[in-house]
């Protein structure tokens, strides 16, 4: 599994500690940003995290801001993204299992390392149970395509 990781400022110590904890774990990271904690601009990294996922150099995605909105929002400005931010290892796992989310986005600022940890396991490891979820997963996909053509 190949993992493209972003951040901003506000979750760079975060991020940091997010790839640490996958590389532990054998995880391929790649680090798509920022390198330090001035001052960026959320979107720049999102659309990098996004581009790598929906052109398939990484499987998922995981973006970090101060509360995950931002990032969230950018991210699923990327044809092909479905990002949910999420604060609860109940929504990572929904966001994949039923919503084929392909990034996630949490915030530093609302969630402590363990539980940011516990957040990006579960999401990593659920599968999307496809079924009943594929065709409203196609109807999103749908409306992408219509509002990019």
């Amino acid at each position: 599994m190949k993992i493209a990781l972003g951040a901003d400022h506000a979750g760079f110590e975060l991020k940091q500690k997010i790839k640490a904890h996958l590389e532990q774990q054998g995880i391929k990271v790649t680090d798509e940003g920022t390198a330090s904690t001035e001052s960026v601009d959320y979107p720049d990294f999102a659309k990098k995290v996004g581009e790598a996922v929906a052109g398939k150099q990484a499987d998922l995605g995981v973006l970090v801001c101060g509360s995950g909105i931002g990032m969230a929002i950018a991210a699923n400005k990327v044809p092909g993204i479905r990002a949910a931010n999420v604060s609860t290892e109940y929504e990572a796992e929904k966001s994949r299992e039923h919503n084929d989310a392909n990034v996630v986005t949490v915030g530093a600022r609302i969630l402590d390392e363990q539980k940011a940890f516990t957040i990006v396991d579960t999401f990593l490891k659920t599968q999307f149970a496809a079924g009943r979820h594929q065709k409203r997963v196609d109807k999103i996909t749908e409306i992408e395509r219509l509002a990019t053509s």
